[in-house]
């Protein structure tokens, strides 16, 4: 059922689990996906000895996805005009993350929405918007 502009108010918010407990084998399938192959997410050796992080770690594409998975789901599909995203912390194997949609503004047939997705201790991984086409 398509969202209808007469039925959103400013404030109104959805919101969606992405994923429990992120696996290292969803952001190898996801380096395959991509092609993005950057050692960073793949090798466990190089990111914590060369690189100096604790543990490889998600690609940003790869939460922006799930996101936008979950804003096609809020809106249906075919609906999205715009969409856009910061990338605010590392997504670390072990993960859950959710993500909200709040509506900030409805202009029309459009709404346009804030986003944002936070990791299981409540931090930010992931800020940005998105505007939605939507029935009157």
């Amino acid at each position: 059922m398509a969202l209808k502009a007469n039925e959103l108010k400013v404030g109104d918010t959805y919101t969606e689990r992405l994923v429990e407990d992120l696996k290292r084998t969803q952001i190898v399938m996801y380096a395959g996906a991509s092609g993005d192959y950057n050692p960073v997410h793949t090798d466990e050796l190089f990111t914590k000895e060369v690189a100096g992080y604790p543990s490889v770690f998600a690609h940003g594409m790869l939460t922006m996805g799930m996101t936008g998975k979950m804003l096609t789901n809020y809106v249906g599909d075919g609906r999205l005009t715009k969409y856009g995203v910061r990338f605010t912390n590392q997504v670390w194997p072990g993960d859950d993350l959710d993500a909200t949609a709040t509506v900030e503004s409805i202009e029309d047939d459009i709404v346009n929405l804030k986003v944002e997705t936070t990791n299981q201790d409540g931090k930010v991984v992931l800020s940005g918007y998105a505007a939605a086409r939507v029935d009157a």
